[in-house]
């Protein structure tokens, strides 16, 4: 079996109901020191930018690179924050995430439902998944050889 084939079994809506589908949130008029501050307190990597419950950018630990060029103190969210998201849905699979993450070198996926933010995915949670499926066909295979 192909291994694409293997991932696409789970989608994103499996994966929330696995972690949860609490986002963590910050406004673009925020500053950049609160929004470290919020990412060190909930041990995250990643924040969604929101307008209302509208995503409109992300802000991740990789964003200290723009802030380095401005005067830290009083830089906000707004000016650092990664604009060009890239959003998926609940129905899309781990492979397509998968790809999309590779491609676009991206860590983090806003779930997005009709302008609404749902969820938010990371590499990591996507490698679990693909790691458990692995796991999984491979014991099926096991199964199947010694049977």
């Amino acid at each position: 079996m192909e291994r694409k084939a293997i991932m696409e079994r789970t989608t994103v809506a499996r994966l929330l109901e696995h972690k949860g589908s609490a986002v963590v949130t910050i406004t673009p008029a925020d500053s950049v020191y609160e929004a470290l501050q919020l990412m060190a307190d909930k041990e995250i990597g990643a924040l969604v930018v929101v307008d209302g419950e509208r995503p409109i950018g992300l802000m991740s630990e990789r964003d200290h690179v723009v802030l380095l060029q401005r005067a830290s103190g009083a830089a906000t969210v707004g000016q650092i924050m990664t604009t060009d998201m890239i959003t998926v849905t609940r129905g899309q699979t781990t492979a397509e995430c998968m790809e999309l993450m590779t491609v676009n070198r991206r860590r983090h996926l806003p779930v997005v439902e009709e302008d609404v933010l749902v969820g938010v995915i990371s590499i990591g949670d996507v490698l679990r998944a693909v790691m458990e499926e692995q796991k999984f066909m491979i014991e099926q295979l096991e199964a199947y050889i010694w049977s």
